[in-house]
């Protein structure tokens, strides 16, 4: 009885043993195991971020402060004349708005993983917080572009008989056709998107742009009327 008593102790203790030695392990090699799988936060450049949206916001401070040009052959008001108008704000609000529904809207549900991101790594390490596709910053500089274009094709076409000026062509195409190659590389080099999310913003940006851009150069006249005045509501 004795010896059975004995034998069933050792048993249990060897048992307890072995319990508590998995226990230790697999609280040792499960965090390890997980970091393995999550891997090192990926590099981004952020001297690129920084690029990329000062020229984000140069490009949009194009469009919003850029007068409108246009050649008037009326008897009283004959030559190039420039009018900043107030309207302005329509299309350039619409454009800022659809970028920030864009960045925490759109991309929130398309779940498009920034590069070096993916379902392992997600949300747990610096650099994947959030998504890359569209891409918000070639979405809004290519908008811009196109905003430009299209006030730079009606103003030149319909209110300035196929006349071209200078400054039209670099205000509303020249800076914002930079900032814009300079966005679409620089989040590609810094890492920040992938190429299909930069081509998929620029796309979207360049469309709704231009849209918005011609809509309304077309529905405001360069003039501001008869009273001659620069800036025009």
């Amino acid at each position: 009885m004795t010896s059975r008593s004995l034998s069933f102790r050792t048993l249990a203790a060897r048992a307890t043993g072995l319990t508590l030695a998995a226990s230790i392990f697999l609280s040792v090699a499960t965090p390890r195991e997980a970091s393995a799988q999550v891997g090192a936060a990926p590099v981004r450049q952020k001297d690129w971020k920084n690029v990329t949206g000062a020229a984000v916001l140069i490009g949009g401070a194009t469009q919003l402060l850029m007068p409108r040009i246009a050649y008037t052959d009326s008897e009283v008001t004959v030559g190039w004349k420039a009018r900043w108008h107030i309207s302005v704000l329509a299309p350039v609000m619409t454009i800022t708005t659809l970028a920030l529904v864009n960045e925490y809207q759109l991309k929130y549900s398309v779940k498009g993983y920034r590069p070096n991101c993916n379902e392992n790594n997600q949300d747990l390490v610096e650099g994947c917080t959030d998504y890359g596709a569209p891409s918000t910053h070639t979405f809004a500089a290519f908008a811009a572009l196109g905003h430009g274009a299209g006030v730079f094709l009606i103003d030149t076409t319909k209110w300035s008989d196929g006349r071209v000026n200078v400054f039209s062509v670099i205000g509303n195409l020249g800076v914002p056709l930079l900032t814009s190659i300079l966005t679409y590389a620089g989040r590609g080099v810094g890492n920040w998107e992938k190429p299909g999310q930069n081509l998929v913003g620029a796309t979207l940006g360049l469309g709704t742009g231009f849209l918005l851009g011609m809509t309304y150069a077309l529905l405001q006249r360069p003039e501001c009327g008869y009273t001659g005045g620069l800036i025009c509501w």
